[in-house]
């Protein structure tokens, strides 16, 4: 991926050396990536029980206690190579989103991202390493511990920066439906439905959020020719990684369709491949599908 010498967000939020805070998610839904996928490996690498991953996405209660250890480790430099990368990544969806919505006679309000490590509070409750990326609706901000990366390449052996700014990508795409009012739509939908329905309504939702990212690359690579050979493939192996079949064949030997949140390998791959050759926000209407 190209991106050196590009612009740096300034909507960077550094909080790595605060030492974070302990707790589980409350007063808010947070949309997240990762969050399935680290719940698999957060009691290996952090401690954390995947059922209190996995509770926390759905909304459920804590049962964890109320303090978690974060790993020891020294807060990187503000200004390397890593931090670098996620401010340029933030800086083209700002001017990607800024563009698109400015077609429409509308303004881009730009998200903040926020770097942590281990914990932070959020306006959706206390977020956690154990999480992984997500976007918080009520403060609208992304967050992200960078640890994250290390993961996607030791278990998922998933790498490439492409596949890293897929990640953050995602992540802007759940704050361009929370400015839609999609997620607030979702939301309310989901109250009257049953777990089965509203977890079926929340693989739309975030199949949705992998197109608008690929939306992002098309103008992205269209404006500033980011895209090199194998970077799209990365992100398409980084989305088939994640898919909530080839997590819980992973983990359990077998499928819960009903219990999917994310949708499977060949959905995310699809709806991204979606927004990427056509990037066109309308095409990424996967509330409307029959078949995702």
């Amino acid at each position: 991926m190209k991106w050196e010498g590009n612009r740096e967000s300034d909507n960077v939020e550094d909080r790595r050396s605060d030492g974070g805070g302990g707790g589980g998610f409350g007063g808010g839904r947070s949309i997240g990536l990762g969050t399935i996928a680290i719940a698999l490996v957060a009691s290996y690498f952090f401690g954390v029980s995947p059922s209190t991953v996995l509770s926390l996405l759905s909304g459920g209660p804590v049962s964890q206690p109320q303090s978690q250890q974060a790993p020891n480790r020294t807060a990187p430099a503000a200004e390397d190579r890593q931090t670098k990368f996620v401010r340029t990544v933030l800086a083209d969806t700002e001017d990607v989103w800024t563009q698109i919505f400015r077609a429409n006679g509308k303004t881009y309000p730009a998200p903040t991202l926020v770097l942590f490590s281990g914990a932070t509070q959020t306006a959706c409750g206390t977020g956690q390493t154990a999480s992984g990326p997500f976007y918080c609706p009520g403060d609208r901000k992304v967050y992200i511990d960078l640890s994250f990366y290390q993961l996607m390449q030791q278990r998922f052996h998933v790498s490439g920066e492409f596949a890293q700014a897929y990640v953050i990508a995602h992540e802007v795409g759940h704050h361009v439906q929370n400015l839609m009012g999609i997620m607030d739509k979702v939301n309310s939908a989901e109250r009257q439905m049953s777990k089965a329905q509203a977890n079926a309504m929340s693989v739309r939702l975030e199949l949705q959020a992998d197109c608008l990212a690929g939306v992002w690359a098309f103008h992205a690579n269209q404006a500033r020719s980011i895209l090199e050979q194998g970077d799209v493939e990365g992100a398409l192996n980084a989305a088939t990684a994640i898919g909530d079949d080839a997590l819980q064949k992973q983990e359990q030997g077998y499928v819960v369709p009903d219990s999917f949140t994310h949708g499977t390998s060949a959905q995310r791959v699809r709806w991204f491949k979606q927004g990427v050759s056509s990037g066109e926000v309308k095409s990424c209407n996967t509330f409307e599908v029959k078949t995702l």
